[in-house]
């Protein structure tokens, strides 16, 4: 039985196309990397666009832990207190969930009007709001949260828009073009088309196996493309006498 031989030929052309396309993705990460780097975190961040949180005072009949615990009937295990809207509202966190009650201990409920004003009290421009929608499943702009949001779109030169959580009225991401373009090059540099969320998915890994198996298959090329003749120029490389020389290809 013959043994199994690879012909570098082979090596080398797979070598070569693989080459090829990781260096264009070494491109890629070179060019996206550069960008995002150039757009101002500041506005990627959102943070322009709206106004600096409030400090609620702590009210002099502010309703007790067990209070609300009656009124919902059920274990507090968190609350906060905090503005809104001209008032201040309780946040709740109980076993089943987040509630929210304003001043009187009654349940607060964030619909689409109370969606919009809270993103026009927080909103930094002057802007009239364009559109409110309901989102019941995360999108790429909100992709870190689970929870129903309220999408309130401005209708400023930035396309802007406010994410408003149905069940805490918190603002809870604001954004604009600025954040799109820079999301826009995450993607390409993270190499993650699907969910853009982080580095370590099967693509990237694929890509990092291939950079092991070109740099081993660089380095067993290494000896099969040169030999001895090559290296003439330098001292004591090639052997004195003729029998001891390389065969002539």
């Amino acid at each position: 039985m013959r043994p199994i031989r690879i012909s570098t030929l082979l090596f080398r052309r797979i070598h070569k196309w693989v080459g090829l396309i990781l260096g264009l993705q070494f491109l890629l990460w070179t060019v996206s990397g550069a960008v995002m780097a150039l757009i101002d975190h500041h506005d990627v961040s959102g943070e322009h666009l709206g106004h600096p949180p409030q400090v609620a005072p702590w009210p002099e009949q502010a309703l007790s832990p067990s209070d609300l615990s009656a009124r919902l009937g059920t274990e507090i295990v968190g609350f906060t207190f905090r503005p809104m809207l001209g008032q201040h509202v309780y946040e709740v966190a109980t076993p089943n969930g987040i509630r929210v009650l304003d001043e009187n201990g009654r349940p607060f409920v964030v619909d689409a009007a109370v969606a919009k004003a809270i993103a026009s009290a927080d909103y930094a421009g002057k802007a009239a709001v364009a559109r409110v929608s309901l989102l019941s499943k995360p999108i790429l702009e909100t992709r870190d949260h689970d929870e129903p949001l309220w999408r309130v779109d401005f209708a400023d030169n930035g396309d802007t828009s406010f994410y408003v959580s149905q069940a805490t009225g918190k603002v809870v991401e604001r954004r604009d073009d600025s954040y799109r373009l820079w999301d826009f090059f995450w993607m390409l540099h993270n190499m993650d088309y699907v969910e853009r969320k982080s580095f370590n998915h099967p693509l990237i890994i694929m890509v990092a196996f291939g950079v092991l198996w070109l740099s081993g298959t660089g380095f067993y090329l290494l000896f099969k493309s040169f030999k001895r003749s090559d290296f003439r120029w330098i001292p004591g490389v090639l052997p004195r006498s003729p029998s001891d020389r390389l065969p002539a290809e």
